[in-house]
């Protein structure tokens, strides 16, 4: 098994670079920020495993919905985010018989999010994350007898594109579909996530994801081991004794910026 100790100084020593790596990115600098409890809907436009990938590898990601930035600005939606892969292990199967598998991992950590001529790091957690199949189901209608095409948020939210309000699973207002997209205040959660999400009195944007949303969606026989919302910031880190963790092209997630607290409790 790959401890969680040795994990952790894989990705010490990977992200001793990472502030080089974003002052040499030729970004003019700005006033801009990302307040905490913000959150970046994202999909990922290229796919990486444990058993491919290599420290260093450049991870992308554009943003699928505009987001508030806290000078009053925006990111508008397609703006990049950027990250590196820390640390991937891949996976072996061990064909001795009553054989404990040993564990192959991937850790990402998320550096920057840019459009334009701006460009902000990314003190982050990952809220949820959402396989593509997963993912493409929260785009389409739950039934060929629905003329509304109502549709399911990841994490079981309801919205129906003629209507404003999007309500759980209860009937409860949770958020509302306007024109840039979903948004909602977050609701606290446990979910599958190793730490569990936060709540938010602000209006956030939300993309395919419920407000509720919280750990791994799809992702077959993997574990949700990090998000960054203790220990690493802005770290994921997936494991899996069954195969070796992937994060497919058009796989999506929901990255929530971490507040004060947060960074201060994991210091």
């Amino acid at each position: 098994m790959v401890s969680t100790m040795k994990i952790n100084l894989l990705i010490a020593a990977s992200l001793c670079c990472t502030p080089l790596l974003l002052a040499q990115s030729g970004h003019a600098a700005t006033t801009e920020q990302l307040a905490p409890k913000t959150t970046l809907p994202i999909v990922f436009t290229q796919g990486f495993d444990a058993n491919h990938a290599h420290t260093g590898d450049v991870v992308h990601a554009r943003t699928t919905q505009t987001v508030s930035l806290a000078g009053g600005g925006t990111l508008a939606a397609g703006a990049e985010v950027t990250g590196h892969v820390v640390a991937a292990k891949g996976f072996a199967f061990d064909k001795t018989h009553y054989a404990v598998q040993n564990q192959s991992t991937l850790a990402v950590h998320f550096d920057s999010v840019s459009s334009n001529s701006v460009t902000l790091p990314l003190n982050v957690y990952v809220r949820a994350i959402a396989d593509p199949l997963t993912s493409w189901g929260a785009t389409e209608s739950m039934g060929t007898d629905d003329t509304l095409a109502t549709r399911t948020q990841i994490g079981g939210d309801v919205l129906t594109p003629s209507q404003n309000e999007v309500v759980s699973q209860s009937g409860d207002v949770v958020g509302y579909n306007k024109r840039n997209g979903v948004y909602a205040h977050l609701i606290s959660s446990v979910g599958n996530s190793p730490n569990g999400c936060d709540a938010s009195d602000t209006e956030q944007s939300m993309g395919l994801y419920s407000a509720s949303a919280c750990g791994l969606y799809g992702f077959t026989g993997t574990t949700l081991q990090q998000t960054g919302r203790t220990g690493e910031p802005s770290t994921l880190v997936l494991s899996s004794n069954r195969v070796a963790p992937k994060v497919w092209k058009n796989s999506t997630a929901l990255l929530e910026v971490r507040s004060t607290d947060n960074t201060i409790a994991s210091r």
